[in-house]
């Protein structure tokens, strides 16, 4: 024991270990609550359009790394999943 080194932790396993400890103490639903309040904070302080600007600036970095063939790709997966979701539906109202 007295060799044994002590590891130093990065902060993101520090993090990592804190969340997890917190996520096992309060549930998922105290993680809902804060980030519903920091948002709701977040929009006071930089108003209602700092959500808009910094997706659009998310938006174009993709864009910018991806290119159209990513959006394409995920178009046609977000498509294929709402038209899996509206047969179950079909399926469900055709049942009763």
């Amino acid at each position: 024991m007295a060799d044994e080194v002590k590891k130093e932790w990065t902060v993101r396993e520090a993090g990592s270990k804190g969340g997890k400890k917190v996520s096992e103490k309060y549930g998922k639903e105290f993680f809902e609550e804060i980030g519903s309040k920091g948002g709701a904070t977040t929009r006071d302080r930089y108003g209602d359009d700092y959500y808009k600007k910094i997706g659009q600036m998310g938006g174009a970095k993709t864009s910018e790394t991806h290119g159209h063939e990513f959006y394409s790709e995920n178009g046609k997966k977000g498509g294929a999943r709402v038209k899996e979701l509206i047969d179950k539906a079909k399926a469900l109202e055709a049942q009763e």
